[in-house]
């Protein structure tokens, strides 16, 4: 079987390098907050191009100590998208405040921008922009809308390490930015853990003594904090694989090519590339009217399809009903019956690829013979 995604692989290509850092860290003794973390921080940083990087537990964490070092809690308002993974409301809800949903642009599955003013209230305190797939969102009208009306910009970046826009390193472009390094990221732990860039010295600060129970002093809390360290083991693999990010950004950019080119004109819709961002391609999304036929179909070819996300987190059980959302939710809804996430991640072999491609194209052979 062709997985959606395969970390087994991304550890064999840097094998000899990830057992020497766990070596490393296994023989010096120190397991948490030590010299690895301090190490991974101050190179994240310079490679997003932030003064401040810190690493935390997990993703889902970093968003909500963001948040709680932004002063966001109980009463307040977060506007995000429906069309994300559900760790991003988690996050907020866990911070105490409240999610405010709105719905995705057309051609890029970003937030729409045009709804935040529609959802936007004396409560509102900030905007959580999902750069999704590896696709950055319309950061100019976000940033210009957050300015005006004096919202925090919290950007999440969990699927877009390495990713720009006009240049600029998403992650240096809002207010606090989170970044989740589960092991099918681009940039991947072997385990849980998070990372948070900011040019803040206070929000870094703050962060800090959020995950680690508030402390400043040891033993002595100064507000109340959590336990959310992200350990020296992992941050010594972020460390090797932060070293190789922008080359298998490349290769899964490269893969994305030869998938657009050989499936174009299939009747699949493609990615599109926001104008001024550059993609990397944490999943390569395609959307068809015959979604549930089209896995099926790849599934009996070897190949294993991805639904990122089946249910949108406004239809949920868990927060249906509980959640402020924009009058019209049509494309979001719409989205979660028509995508699918083909095989995508550096080590991906060209035959491999080239097996992905020939059941596409079976695939919509078939439906034109059966729509004749």
């Amino acid at each position: 079987m062709i997985t959606c995604a395969n970390p087994t692989a991304q550890f064999q290509s840097h094998r000899a390098e990830i057992e020497e850092a766990i070596r490393k860290v296994l023989e010096k003794g120190r397991y948490i907050l030590g010299p690895e973390l301090e190490a991974l921080e101050s190179e994240f940083a310079e490679y997003i191009g932030t003064g401040h990087a810190i690493g935390v537990a997990n993703g889902t964490d970093a968003l909500e100590l963001a948040l709680r070092a932004l002063g966001i809690g109980p009463g307040d308002e977060v506007i995000t998208v429906s069309h994300t993974a559900v760790a991003t409301v988690a996050a907020i809800e866990a911070a105490g405040a409240i999610p405010v949903l709105v719905d995705v642009e057309a051609d890029f599955h970003t937030l729409a921008v045009a709804q935040l003013s529609e959802v936007l209230s004396p409560r509102t305190r900030a905007v959580i922009a999902v750069h999704l797939y590896g696709q950055p969102a319309d950061m100019d009208a976000i940033v210009a809308f957050c300015r005006d009306q004096k919202l925090a910009l919290v950007e999440d970046v969990s699927q877009a390490h390495g990713a720009r826009w006009r240049g600029q390193r998403l992650g240096s472009l809002g207010d606090i930015a989170c970044f989740s390094c589960y092991p099918t990221k681009n940039l991947g732990a072997i385990g849980d853990a998070g990372l948070i860039t900011t040019d803040d010295a206070g929000l870094a600060a703050k962060v800090r003594m959020l995950r680690e129970y508030g402390w400043r002093e040891r033993y002595i809390s100064d507000f109340a904090g959590r336990n959310s360290r992200l350990d020296e083991l992992q941050a010594a693999i972020l460390r090797v694989k932060l070293r190789h990010l922008d080359e298998d950004n490349a290769k899964r950019h490269a893969h994305a090519a030869r998938y657009t080119e050989g499936l174009a004109g299939l009747g699949f819709y493609l990615p599109t590339v926001r104008q001024s961002a550059e993609h990397v391609y944490h999943l390569y999304v395609i959307r068809s009217s015959e979604r549930d036929l089209l896995i099926e179909h790849l599934k009996k070819s070897g190949v294993q399809a991805g639904i990122h996300y089946p249910v949108p987190i406004h239809l949920q059980p868990a927060y249906k009903g509980r959640v402020r959302t924009a009058i019209s939710m049509h494309r979001t809804e719409a989205l979660s019956n028509e995508i699918a996430s083909l095989p995508l991640y550096p080590e991906l072999e060209a035959d491999k690829l080239e097996k992905v491609a020939a059941a596409l194209k079976s695939f919509a052979c078939d439906l034109k013979v059966r729509d004749r």
